[in-house]
């Protein structure tokens, strides 16, 4: 499609959309044009008799009140608050490089420049329209400090975004003349995926926004700039009456408001979404003469970026943010974990060579500070921690990760499992009575129970070709697949007086429907936690009874954990806890408040807006747990390390070498109460089981 023809085909559909706005506008006129002309009538001499004068009583306040209502949703429209995209405001004074190489792409599409710049922890790039009175700028004092990003767009931006522009402008006006703000005049945000800047270079960033840079050329036609604001208004007083915390003849009022706004919306939404899909066409033929070469390259590496930071999130830092602990460079971290992707596989062979050219990122003044920001936006967008660091939410380096996450982590799972043994009433060791992973096996330990076909000999190094996850790391933190549990109280099991009594009640977690269909398709990764043919959880071996009960003890003590955490402080022995009384870490790079993300333009009630992972499974919840535990028996007698793999998360290292995966052996304990596995595979590792294992 041609640049003009996609334009035009925009230009089209932003007049229908408009055409939505003015029949609206003379439905809600015409009672009242009725009503003035039965008056106009009445008063010339012209309308008379009973008749008409029934019509004036009966039109009249009918059209007073559509002109009220129509004035009610008008002004509901025009005020309420369009929502905008969680962002790191990139101010001119910070990244004058990238700026430049924005305005001269802009120069050569010859199209306007965007207004300012912003950063989004996730791989995607966008124009963004912040010109509502909403998103405005501060007022003038708020811009007093030097270098400190204010407002939306930060401090030393584009004044002319602002409207308030000075210098000799068309018209004759002298230096300091404050223009008022024009919507219509005002370049959108450009709003680009921080880890694009991380991983790409300079020539493939510049391909990349490319077309969405050449974007701002149909946004500044008027009819689509008007459209585009009369949309956006509609999908705001969608969200205005949709607020439920109000009286109930305010909740009337609002949903009489929410079927007129409705209505309005699927009125224009087709027509809306061709004119996107006519701009995008235009920006992306406008954008064809710029570095096509780079843009086929730019878009390789768009998806090879997409897959490194889902993983190295849901693998690498959650853990971390479930600790109350965040990685203060998680764009770095992609960097280094696909640079190990392309060392593991054939297919990412060439992407390392790239790294001897400019990253985008050394055009940033201050990368570091930048990549701070962004990695506390992503751990409120992602797992929904406070705004700002504080004592139960702090940064971590990469090189305190093993010591300040994964070891604390797999103590604190190995302290909530023993905690859970003592309420299923599992015996503790006959002299000390010292947490020790002897008393999990033998608890777990089935006697009668048939096991299976396969080489008890085995050990650990007959698990699979390739070393897998160890501990929590593949069955905790498997990219999209899981998340913290949020089990009812109800699921607590009752304790019983000894591991025998508990196995003859058979008592089993209690199924909750809302965890059906939870799984995400098959992970080759995670074919630990699958039986062969990548069955679902439905179709695997069920859990002993003993395996049922101190799961359930597990689900609702993680759940009190959870609930304490949300309304009060933590636990003792709990992540958070442990978390906040640990040894100061090696510090990180200070987060000043200017680094900290601006949440004034968007509700940061319902945070996380994007959770990772669903529910655990019982199942996986309990081999979590024992996993953790064969962690620290190994890292307490064993002379193991605790490790991070930038791909896999956190890992188990003997003798600085990865660990062979665990994940079968602990399944075939908790599902066939056979410890003969695992315990040849501790044994190959040197643990001793009946050794005290250090907790929180």
């Amino acid at each position: 499609m041609d640049a003009e023809v996609g334009a035009q085909a925009a230009r089209t559909r932003a007049l229908a959309v408009l055409r939505v706005r003015s029949r609206a506008l003379a439905a809600a006129l015409l009672p009242a044009a009725v009503a003035v002309v039965l008056l106009a009538g009445g008063a010339t001499g012209h309308l008379v008799g009973p008749g008409w004068d029934a019509a004036r009583w009966a039109v009249t306040p009918v059209a007073a009140l559509v002109l009220l209502a129509a004035a009610g949703v008008a002004l509901v429209i025009a005020r309420a608050r369009p929502a905008v995209s969680p962002t790191v405001p990139v101010p001119e004074q910070s990244a004058p490089d990238l700026y430049r190489l924005v305005r001269d792409l802009a120069d050569r599409l010859d199209v306007p420049a965007p207004s300012a710049i912003a950063l989004t922890p996730d791989c995607d790039s966008w124009l963004e329209d912040r010109t509502h009175p909403a998103h405005g700028p501060p007022p003038p004092e708020e811009h007093a400090a030097p270098g400190i990003p204010t407002g939306p767009y930060g401090r030393d931006a584009d004044t002319r975004s602002y409207g308030t522009g000075t210098g000799t402008v068309p018209g004759g006006r002298s230096r300091g003349h404050r223009w008022p703000p024009r919507r219509t005049d005002t370049a959108p945000v450009l709003v680009i995926g921080s880890p694009f800047l991380w991983w790409m270079r300079v020539g493939e960033l510049r391909a990349l926004l490319a077309p969405v840079v050449a974007g701002t050329g149909p946004s500044a036609h008027p009819d689509i700039a008007a459209a585009r604001r009369f949309v956006r208004g509609l999908d705001a007083a969608v969200a205005v009456t949709a607020v439920t915390t109000r009286c109930p003849l305010t909740r009337s009022l609002c949903a009489a408001l929410g079927r007129v706004v409705r209505l309005l919306l699927r009125g224009c939404r087709e027509h809306a979404a061709e004119m996107e899909r006519g701009v995008a066409a235009a920006a992306a033929e406008r954008a064809q003469t710029v570095d096509y070469g780079l843009r086929i390259v730019a878009q390789e590496q768009v998806g090879l970026a997409y897959a490194g930071w889902d993983r190295l999130l849901t693998r690498v830092a959650l853990p971390a943010w479930r600790m109350g602990r965040w990685p203060a460079r998680l764009d770095a971290g992609v960097v280094a974990a696909l640079t190990e992707l392309s060392r593991r596989d054939r297919l990412a062979e060439g992407f390392a060579s790239r790294l001897g050219e400019r990253p985008a990122c050394d055009l940033l003044e201050e990368p570091g500070a930048v990549d701070a920001a962004a990695s506390l936006l992503a751990a409120r967008l992602f797992h929904g921690g406070p705004a700002a660091p504080d004592r139960d939410w702090s940064p971590v380096d990469w090189d305190a990760y093993p010591e300040e996450v994964v070891d604390r982590k797999w103590r604190a799972d190995a302290a909530r499992l023993h905690r859970a043994l003592d309420t299923v009433g599992a015996r503790r060791a006959p002299a000390t009575g010292a947490p020790t992973l002897a008393r999990v096996l033998d608890h777990l330990t089935t006697a009668d129970a048939p096991a299976p076909a396969r080489d008890q000999d085995a050990g650990c190094g007959n698990t699979g070709e390739s070393p897998a996850e160890n501990a929590p790391s593949h069955s905790a933190e498997s990219a999209a697949e899981r998340a913290p549990a949020h089990p009812a109280e109800s699921a607590t099991a009752s304790p019983a007086a000894d591991t025998r009594a508990a196995d003859e009640e058979h008592l089993h977690a209690p199924h909750d429907p809302a965890d059906e269909g939870l799984r995400t398709p098959h992970d080759p990764a995670d074919e630990g936690l699958r039986a062969p043919g990548g069955l679902d959880d439905e179709d695997l071996p069920r859990l002993t009874p003993r395996g049922e009960t101190l799961a359930a003890a597990l689900s609702a003590a993680q759940a009190r954990e959870e609930v304490a955490a949300r309304t009060g402080p933590a636990a003792p022995g709990t992540p958070a806890a442990s978390a906040s009384t640990s040894t100061t870490p090696a510090a990180p790079t200070p987060v000043s408040a200017a680094d900290i993300p601006d949440t004034a333009l968007y509700d940061d009630r319902a945070l996380p807006l994007f959770p990772l992972q669903p529910p655990r499974s019982a199942r996986e919840l309990l081999a979590d747990h024992v996993t953790a535990m064969v962690c620290c028996a190994a890292v307490d007698t064993a002379g193991a390390a605790p490790g991070l793999d930038w791909l896999d998360g956190p890992v188990l290292l003997v003798h600085g070498e990865r660990a062979p995966d665990l994940t079968p052996h602990v399944l075939h304990l908790i599902e066939h109460g056979d410890p003969a596995p695992l315990r040849s595979c501790i044994a190959d590792l040197g643990i001793r089981a009946d050794k005290p294992v250090r907790l929180v």
